[in-house]
């Protein structure tokens, strides 16, 4: 052990022991505590391998501290730990699984095996990455032997010939995921994440009240950023963090209707007082004509399509 271990360790100690030592702490000193990356903590909080909580003064998420002794005891740390978040491109990924890139690149666009995250290349290429846990699992499965040898099914095949291409979806479902755990019990909250999906037309459509519009759009998370905004790569980005297929949309308006219609019930959208109201009204031009329809609102981005899309990968 190098003498610049021995004095992080003793460092790490000496605050988790201190006076000081908080309930929660930042994802920085999380991952360096956990002997992870920042990418590799954040994949397994993506991946529900670590658990987060909003920070009470508004900064973000932290880690419990409780999480941390909960991870740092179990068996194989930290190497375990580490080898639960390895993700992989196609070239890794076939060599992991032992086929071809072409054949690894046929089963992940049939829905068989599902991105984690994907970034744009230079070349404004999408690169796909996968869990390489889920990759072994996979390979492993005796069920799965006749998609990993031989020639694929005909069904398949002709699913490839039509174009299909499920590596899109199949990240918006594992993203919505994501997004759903993080919002826990916050049912705006729960609502935004399934709106984050859907263009602004569809929100819309959906939650016609513009003041839920508004109250929706506070709790919108932010999309994985790529690129600079307006970039090409952003421009991409945003194309597959938006459902495209009519199933997929109609699915999420309905899942974002029952939402907003508990998120009602439990606890109904801010507006403006009658009075507030009335007196706004009184200090416009007297032509009714001229008003334009409030424009505040912002549109935002359940459950029911996430597992849906698991029972089906399953």
């Amino acid at each position: 052990m190098s003498g610049n271990t021995v004095t992080h360790q003793t460092a790490l100690a000496a605050e988790r022991s201190g006076p000081t030592r908080t309930a929660a702490v930042a994802p920085s000193r999380a991952a360096r505590e956990l002997g992870l990356k920042r990418s590799e903590f954040d994949l397994a909080v993506r991946l529900g391998r670590i658990r987060t909580v909003p920070d009470d003064g508004g900064g973000g998420r932290r880690v419990p501290r409780d999480e941390i002794d909960r991870i740092r005891a179990a068996d194989g740390f930290p190497e375990g730990l580490r080898a639960a978040v390895r993700a992989v491109g196609t070239t890794e990924g076939a060599a992991l699984m032992d086929v071809t890139k072409a054949r690894f690149t046929r089963l992940t666009r049939l829905g068989l095996l599902v991105p984690v995250k994907f970034y744009v290349n230079r070349y404004r290429a999408v690169v796909w990455l996968y869990p390489a846990e889920e990759l072994r699992r996979f390979t492993a499965d005796e069920r799965n032997a006749a998609l990993l040898k031989g020639r694929t099914p005909a069904a398949l095949r002709d699913q490839l010939g039509e174009g299909v291409d499920l590596r899109p979806r199949n990240w918006r479902g594992r993203h919505l995921g994501f997004l759903l755990r993080q919002a826990a019990d916050d049912p705006w909250a729960r609502a935004a994440a399934v709106a984050s999906l859907l263009d602004a037309a569809e929100v819309s459509g959906v939650v016609t009240d513009p003041y839920e519009r508004s109250h929706l759009g506070r709790f919108r998370p932010a999309r994985p950023a790529h690129g600079a905004p307006g970039s090409p790569a952003a421009q991409l980005a945003e194309e597959i963090a938006t459902a495209a297929d009519q199933d997929e949309i109609d699915w999420l308006r309905s899942d974002l209707a029952e939402a907003v219609e508990a998120a009602r019930r439990q606890c109904p959208a801010p507006r403006p007082a009658p009075h507030a109201v009335r007196e706004a009204e009184s200090r416009e031009p007297c032509r009714a004509e001229s008003r334009k329809p409030c424009d505040a609102e912002q549109p935002g981005r359940l459950s029911g399509l996430f597992g849906r899309l698991w029972r089906r990968g399953s």
